[in-house]
């Protein structure tokens, strides 16, 4: 196999924040053509999950997401911080800071990228079982989430009607739905 690898010539940061940060490279590829520029967003990685109770209902949250401008059912996830020691940690920790939920079990489901073109994070996919409600909600100072309980049925239709909008969260449900039997590869 031929090596597709782009040496980066050289790096410039447009803009550093913690939500935000855009960097503009200028690239050699293997054949020696120059790309520049090429713009880079940088995040730390994500994590999501489908959260069942020991029940076998599947824990939502309600929240309004401001790029869409909308409130959106989604399943729990957020941004790996600098001192979670691995992802499933940080996964843990966002079930129970968005839902007050802890766990049994927490089953990795593989990492995805939301735009290998121009991120440079991975999400991290889990299926946590067993759920049980511990505690209340720990919410950042800016977050305002409802818990919403369903059933799988219930999950799976709003996948089919197109209601589940955020596509890493539908990717992190269809392989969790995958692992548990509930739908077939043909």
């Amino acid at each position: 196999m031929n090596n597709m690898e782009w040496k980066i010539v050289s790096s410039e940061y447009l803009h550093r924040d913690n939500w935000l940060t855009a960097r503009k490279d200028i690239c050699l590829t293997p054949e020696g053509k120059t790309v520049s520029p090429y713009y880079v967003l940088e995040y730390n990685d994500w994590v999501n999950g489908l959260a069942l109770t020991e029940e076998g209902q599947a824990i939502m949250i309600r929240q309004y997401r401001h790029g869409l401008g909308r409130t959106l059912i989604e399943i729990p996830a957020g941004t790996m911080d600098d001192t979670d020691p691995d992802p499933k940690f940080a996964m843990e920790r966002e079930l129970l800071e968005e839902t007050g939920y802890a766990f049994e079990e927490i089953i990795s489901l593989g990492s995805i990228s939301a735009n290998p073109g121009s991120t440079n994070n991975l999400t991290h996919m889990f299926l946590a079982i067993g759920g049980k409600k511990v505690k209340e909600q720990q919410l950042d100072h800016n977050e305002q989430i409802e818990v919403v309980l369903m059933s799988i049925e219930e999950l799976q239709q709003l996948i089919r009607d197109n209601q589940l909008l955020q596509s890493l969260h539908v990717a992190c449900v269809l392989y969790a739905l995958l692992h548990l039997g509930r739908i077939q590869m043909k």
